[in-house]
């Protein structure tokens, strides 16, 4: 059974791995995003951080096509269109950023996703909401999308800045469930296609990869449920509480390791 491990992972860091996926699928499917914050920062406890991200692709290329195919695919079109800039340069800095993985220590990478998260995250639950002038969204994508594509890169989730953008542009509940699946969609193949190139998924990894769909799949399927009973700001609440328990697991892991 072990046949699917990369080195030095054992049978039991996989089950743990699986349970902490499942999780993250659950999370996925309650509010759209953040199963890779999830899985990086519960996996990191007992996985090398390359190990990590490495395991993180497959499932979140599957879980997005899912988010997108729930929403429907005429919605998924019309979001690929309005946020078409943001995709397009989300996935052009994945593919150059996920080249220097391997080069900056693991707990560096977890301080790099895990400080943003929370002052953004608590800024906004204190009750800071920015609503971004119509002049100013080009830029304001633009700089966002360098961003969220830098982390994306390096640390395999680029959910918090999307996240916040879509917030920032005032985008309705169901409007922001099809537009992250389709931006984290596409995103995940570049990543995919980022990390083929950089070696962190080959061989080895990609079997433990694939290993994780199924209970991302049944922790999104349980996740969904939840979803349809929240009201718009229940769900923006619970998607900045969800994101600002994850920030602090990773700061926690960057300064204490």
């Amino acid at each position: 059974m072990e046949f699917f491990l990369p080195p030095d992972v054992t049978l039991l860091a996989f089950f743990l791995g699986a349970l902490v996926t499942a999780v993250g699928g659950f999370v996925k499917g309650a509010v759209g995003f953040a199963q890779p914050l999830v899985m990086i920062s519960g996996m990191g406890i007992f996985l090398p951080p390359h190990i990590v991200v490495a395991g993180i692709v497959v499932p979140i290329v599957v879980a997005n096509l899912l988010q997108v195919a729930r929403a429907g695919w005429i919605e998924a079109l019309a979001a690929l269109r309005d946020f078409r800039l943001y995709i397009a340069i989300v996935c052009c800095v994945i593919l150059i950023a996920a080249q220097f993985l391997r080069i900056i220590p693991g707990q560096t990478l977890f301080l790099m996703l895990g400080i943003p998260v929370v002052v953004l995250c608590l800024i906004q639950l204190w009750g800071w909401r920015p609503i971004i002038p119509v002049a100013l969204r080009t830029r304001f994508s633009v700089g966002v999308a360098i961003i969220a594509g830098i982390l994306g890169g390096i640390t395999g989730s680029w959910g918090t800045p999307t996240v916040l953008y879509l917030l920032a542009m005032n985008t309705a509940k169901e409007r922001q469930m099809v537009a992250q699946g389709v931006i984290y969609g596409v995103g995940a193949i570049a990543l995919m296609i980022g990390h083929l190139q950089s070696g962190v998924l080959n061989a080895e990894t990609i079997p433990f990869s694939f290993a994780l769909v199924v209970p991302s799949f049944l922790g999104m399927w349980l996740g969904f449920k939840l979803q349809d009973r929240l009201d718009q700001e229940r769900f923006r609440r619970m998607t900045l509480i969800v994101l600002t328990i994850a920030g602090l697991n990773l700061v926690r892991k960057g300064i204490w390791g």
